[in-house]
């Protein structure tokens, strides 16, 4: 049983305060007029009216010189896009972010007020203290420097034999170090009712394979930057010949990038489900000390595993065995003190922050400590859940749990209607969809049961120490599951984050508690705004049930084939058809989205809004949505839609997010949908003379 965290008195003695802490601007420099949706009204506002314009959408943000078929998007957001200036310490910027800003502020508020007083020895309040207090104390990290990394270093630089090589590689996620092969423990698809290890090859340090194989005049320059900054960061330790060991790494990690799958392939279901008993895999795969490597990471008597990239695995063994072990031993040290680095002295953080912030996504300036300070603490990995039990408790009413449960319960509906009109699937198909469907099982807001904290001990002065200690205790979690049932009651994000997820082998739909906001749910807002904004969302989560890799598991969460072979054949049809309509979008000139491996967010973003627009008019009874400041309910639906993928974004972190992210863009999130959609057409007088037109028999519906 989860222990509770107990801070009922902490909540009765600071209700005024909390109240108080929502009037609180986000954490950015611009004023409220110029930051998407940055007014942040107070919880008794909102119930009062929407938190955005008249009904909850801010046309202030529109450019109506704009024709709605030339560029949705910037119909919708144009003089936002114009007028706003991304604050300096920021790669993008936009509805996501506001609520994000709130939340951190809102968890921010909670760790001062746990500071403010001096809580019990051992309890969860003074963990949460402890770790942020830690980390704000600068003075303590600067005068330590590298010196709580030496005894790891001191090791790492011992190590000379292939035996010892590999115990390094099974301990790396331990230590926080390198390795060419990792694993972690989930669901096995086959049987979701046990725990499973997967085995995965990679382990470069920048984004993509492409910024290492690819010769564009960005990425030739990124990786000249590379090598300066691994130089760098070796020689914070004192290194010797820090630069001949940085062309070394570069050259180690290019070698893994050659033998990595594509982007595209690493997401399909089907290739990356290649279970095999122990045994078998040893014998497969020889060359590799494997019995080592799962023993130096605490794994015994390991049965069977998964392989995920199988064509990769014997290349990179003779990598392993063909490079020198120093290679491998300064690819790890470089690794180990880069990863470290938010955890030690302000010249070492800079100098990470610097690379991989500014390097690669163009951000001058870092975000202030005590934000930063406030992700490393709320985070999932973290103390998140501990800190979400006060969240919830101060900033989420029941009664938008409820009225959630009624939008999930209206988009069922829709899919099921959906899933029995359609042309394109049979008889036989559409009962299993059907009992996929019906299977779903939704999460709202929070767990009901929390994780249990009891056994971690954290320090108000070693924040490397804490960092530490948390690696360890969610390392061990992970790997002590193996064997045992999985926890279908778990959550994989916090009540805070501002996000929403599906999980296939359990089939559930997941909404935390920071996304039920404005703009993507308000409860005093116009219904349209909210099927347009949670609704689509909802939508797009139900979707990934059934894109192009969700679509491999059936409704208990195993993964099967439960199509007919036709009915494969039409989906793939289609599918391929949205795939290269999203394959012509260009957001940096050079640079295209790839349609294949952003098909399953695309397939999500156009059947959420699909299954949304039907369960608005299922919503609507039959009457006639009202039209308000001269928009129709259609209109607002769509707008709403518009509204939710706000942002702008630096072009660094454009590039990477093309080659690293299986979302598209924001820009294309809005026009590459609503350009397939009849309704969107009607709604606003679309014609063959307006950029997005796409002739109807171009235009692809899946759901």
């Amino acid at each position: 049983m989860s222990t509770p965290l107990k801070i009922s008195w902490l909540l009765a003695s600071l209700t005024l305060a909390a109240c108080g802490s929502d009037n609180t601007q986000t954490p950015n420099p611009s004023e409220d007029k110029t930051s998407a949706h940055a007014a942040v009204a107070s919880e008794s506002e909102v119930l009062a009216k929407p938190e955005l314009g008249s009904f909850g959408i801010d046309l202030a943000d529109q450019d109506t010189s704009i024709q709605p078929g030339d560029d949705f998007f910037r119909f919708a957001n144009g003089h936002w896009l114009d007028t706003y200036e991304l604050p300096a310490d920021r790669s993008n910027y936009g509805s996501f972010n506001v609520l994000t800003d709130r939340s951190d502020e809102r968890v921010r508020t909670i760790i001062d007020d746990l500071s403010s007083i001096e809580p019990a020895a051992g309890s969860l309040e003074k963990k949460i203290s402890d770790y942020y207090l830690s980390y704000m104390d600068t003075e303590t990290l600067n005068q330590r420097g590298i010196g709580p990394l030496q005894p790891t270093l001191s090791a790492l630089a011992e190590i000379d034999t292939q035996e010892e090589l590999s115990a390094a590689f099974g301990r790396a996620q331990i230590d926080n170090t390198a390795t060419p092969f990792s694993f972690g423990v989930g669901a096995d698809r086959s049987d979701p009712d046990q725990y499973q290890l997967g085995l995965r090859v990679g382990g470069f340090g920048l984004p993509d394979r492409d910024y290492y194989l690819e010769d564009t005049e960005k990425f030739l320059e990124i990786r000249a930057e590379y090598v300066t900054h691994i130089a760098t960061v070796l020689e914070f330790a004192n290194i010797e010949n820090a630069q001949s060991k940085a062309e070394a790494i570069l050259n180690l990690e290019t070698q893994i990038a050659e033998h990595t799958w594509p982007r595209a392939d690493r997401r399909k279901r089907d290739l990356t489900y290649n279970p095999m008993n122990y045994d078998d895999f040893v014998a497969e795969y020889p060359g590799f000390d494997w019995d080592t490597f799962f023993a130096a990471g605490g794994i015994q008597d390991l049965e069977d595993l998964n392989v995920s990239y199988p064509s990769a695995m014997a290349p990179i063994i003779q990598l392993v065995q063909d490079l020198p072990v120093d290679d491998w031993t300064s690819y790890m040290t470089y690794r180990f003190i880069v990863g470290s680095a938010s955890v030690l002295s302000e010249e070492i953080d800079k100098e990470s922050f610097h690379f991989y912030s500014t390097v690669l996504n163009d951000v001058p300036e870092q975000r202030q400590r005590w934000e930063r300070g406030v992700a490393r603490v709320g985070g999932m990995g973290s103390l998140g859940e501990a800190i979400g039990q006060v969240y919830v408790e101060r900033h989420f009413p029941e009664s938008a749990k409820q009225q959630m449960d009624r939008l999930v319960g209206n988009l069922s509906t829709a899919l099921a209607q959906s899933i029995a009109e359609l042309e394109w699937m049979g008889e036989e198909t559409k009962i299993e969809a059907g009992l996929k469907l019906e299977s779903f099982r939704p999460k709202i807001a929070y767990p009901d049961k929390w994780r249990d904290f009891s056994e971690v001990e954290l320090s108000r002065d070693d924040l490397f120490a804490n960092a530490q200690v948390l690696r360890d205790f969610n390392y061990q979690d992970e790997i002590s599951r193996l064997g045992t049932t999985t926890d279908r009651d778990e959550w994989f994000m916090t009540p805070q984050t501002v996000n929403a997820y599906y999980n296939s082998s359990f089939n559930e739909i997941v909404f935390p508690a920071g996304i039920l906001q404005a703009p993507f749910f308000d409860p005093a807002a116009d219904p349209a705004v909210n099927y347009g904004g949670i609704g689509a969302v909802i939508g797009h989560e139900m979707g990934h049930g059934f894109d192009d890799q969700g679509s491999k598991s059936d409704s208990l969460g195993v993964q099967r084939n439960w199509w007919t072979e036709e009915d494969r054949a039409n989906f793939d049809a289609l599918t391929s058809a949205l795939a290269a309509q999203y394959d012509q979008f260009e957001p940096v000139p050079g640079y295209f989205v790839d349609g294949n491996f952003t098909l399953g967010e695309n397939i999500g973003d156009l059947g959420g809004l699909s299954l949304a627009y039907r369960a608005y008019k299922i919503s609507l009874g039959g009457k006639e949505a009202p039209v308000i400041e001269g928009y129709t309910g259609d209109q607002r639906f769509f707008l709403s839609w518009a509204q939710v993928w706000q942002r702008k974004h630096r072009e660094g972190a454009l590039i990477q997010r093309l080659t690293s992210d299986p979302h598209s863009p924001a820009e294309f999130r809005v026009n590459g949908v609503v350009r397939n959609f009849e309704e969107w057409y009607e709604a606003f007088d679309i014609t063959p003379e307006n950029e997005l037109y796409l002739p109807p028999e171009a235009r692809v519906r899946i759901w």
